[in-house]
């Protein structure tokens, strides 16, 4: 069984267990965590955890992230000089700001409510731009039912590392892996 088959059957077994109504922002979150070799993978298979979140009784929304940084660099003011000397481009917080208000938007939609699962995909696209752990808390406040990151990196020992590369974080998210076992390696 393929790492994305694994991830697609651990969130198939996970999303019909039943949720707890009264949990924090925190809670709330899940990180579908697999190599970031196979992001083509997951992102073709977008449907699939889609259809299992409906077969499990839950709303779906996707809020995808892979666009913001391109479009971002190209209405910047100073695009030019970007593009001219990348290495001393910094995102700083504005585009960390952008992200944050696309996912709160996502989580607050009209169609989102205590039973939607609102997944967010495309962080790959902001590798050096964003830390991931600041844009969840900075989210939790908004999730109405579930918010599923679809996370290329890693999860070990209650760390998670992006990309595999980034110094890890620990976070309080339910991890789903791609791994053998249900929810964690």
């Amino acid at each position: 069984m393929s790492a994305i088959d694994r991830l697609i059957a651990n969130y198939a077994r996970h999303v019909r267990l039943p949720w707890a109504p009264h949990t924090s922002g925190k809670q709330r979150v899940w990180f579908g965590v697999y190599p970031p070799i196979e992001e083509r993978r997951v992102r073709a298979r977008l449907s699939q955890f889609e259809a299992l979140t409906h077969e499990a009784g839950h709303g779906w929304s996707t809020v995808d992230l892979t666009h913001l940084l391109p479009e971002w660099i190209a209405g910047h003011e100073y695009r030019e000089a970007i593009f001219a000397e990348p290495e001393h481009f910094s995102a700083n917080s504005e585009l960390e700001d952008l992200v944050v208000e696309q996912v709160r938007n996502g989580c607050l939609g009209e169609d989102v409510d205590a039973e939607t699962v609102v997944a967010i995909t495309g962080l790959a696209t902001l590798f050096d731009f964003l830390r991931i752990s600041s844009m969840i808390e900075r989210v939790e406040d908004s999730i109405r039912g579930r918010l599923l990151v679809f996370f290329p990196g890693e999860f070990a020992g209650n760390i998670y590392r992006f990309m595999n590369a980034r110094d890890g974080f620990n976070y309080m998210a339910v991890p789903i892996t791609s791994s053998e076992s249900f929810l964690t390696p």
